[in-house]
């Protein structure tokens, strides 16, 4: 009878650990899923930003016919971001994907920063309706960045926190959630939406 009772105990002692293990494995890939949407949503305002970009630069091209450099810093800028928002689409899951995107995106907001400045200098250019139509576009479309990325940090803090949690902390690893990397932009300056103004 004592042994009934011992294996009863040890059986109860299992469902109990694979209740909590299946239990705390549903819960993290829930929290995985929730910050690779969240995800989602900053790379559908990236595309539009990437894609104001060219027209932003098309328009800026017939007025700064001597800033060359500038124009194809943008461009060149621009073409290394879409490259890493698409390896960090591919996988928001991989911190070096994510990283390389926020060192990617701080280049990206440098060299236009240094674009809307020397535009400052072009009087004709400032007037300009498309020029005015397209960075208003971008600095809505920063926003919107901004407020994608606060989502995706705040569902990546939370799934962190979840995977760092006793029981959770104890095997979270071999089943394979790593911690995600939050998107910060590299250059402090950079945090914040460009502001621009053409008045």
């Amino acid at each position: 009878m004592t042994g009934f009772i011992a294996l009863g105990v040890v059986v109860l002692i299992l469902v109990v650990l694979v209740l909590v293990v299946v239990g705390t494995y549903n819960k993290l890939v829930q929290l995985r899923n929730r910050f690779k949407n969240a995800f989602s949503q900053i790379d559908v305002q990236l595309k539009r930003r990437y894609d104001l970009i060219p027209n932003l630069v098309e328009t800026a091209k017939g007025y700064l016919k001597h800033e060359r450099e500038t124009l194809e810093a943008v461009i060149a800028a621009r073409s290394t971001a879409v490259n890493a928002q698409q390896k960090a689409a591919a996988h928001p899951d991989s911190p070096a994907a994510i990283r390389e995107l926020g060192a990617a995106e701080g280049q990206l907001a440098g060299v236009l920063g240094r674009l809307f400045a020397l535009s400052e200098a072009y009087p004709d250019l400032k007037a300009n309706q498309n020029m005015m139509q397209l960075t208003e576009e971008l600095t809505s479309t920063e926003n919107k960045v901004a407020f994608a990325r606060q989502a995706f940090n705040d569902s990546v803090m939370h799934y962190n926190n979840a995977r760092e949690v006793f029981p959770a902390v104890l095997f979270a690893g071999a089943l394979g959630f790593q911690p995600a990397e939050p998107f910060e932009i590299d250059a402090p300056e950079q945090k914040e939406a460009p502001k621009v103004s053409f008045q």
